[in-house]
């Protein structure tokens, strides 16, 4: 697992979600992570709107890598960690 990544998803919501969003499996490609740009911005989801919300922060996320930005969102994580209403 590393800092920053896409989330992990329980096994159960792939499998549930496979048919409803297109290309969700890309988001298992790479290591998960503590922190993101869908936790940043999306937050937390159990639905497929959701889920569609959360793949693309993550594909997002992953196409801009880098260690200035991977920076950037462990800063912006910090208020969501402070604050029980900011998640």
């Amino acid at each position: 697992m590393s800092l920053v990544g896409p989330r992990p998803e329980r096994p159960e919501m792939i499998v549930r979600l496979a048919g409803a969003v297109p290309h969700i499996e890309r988001r298992l490609v790479s290591r998960p992570g503590l922190t993101g740009l869908a936790l940043i911005r999306n937050g937390y989801t159990n639905d497929v709107a959701g889920a569609r919300r959360k793949l693309a922060y993550d594909m997002r996320c992953l196409r801009r890598r880098g260690l200035w930005r991977d920076l950037q969102l462990l800063v912006r994580t910090i208020p969501k960690i402070v604050d029980p209403a900011g998640v």
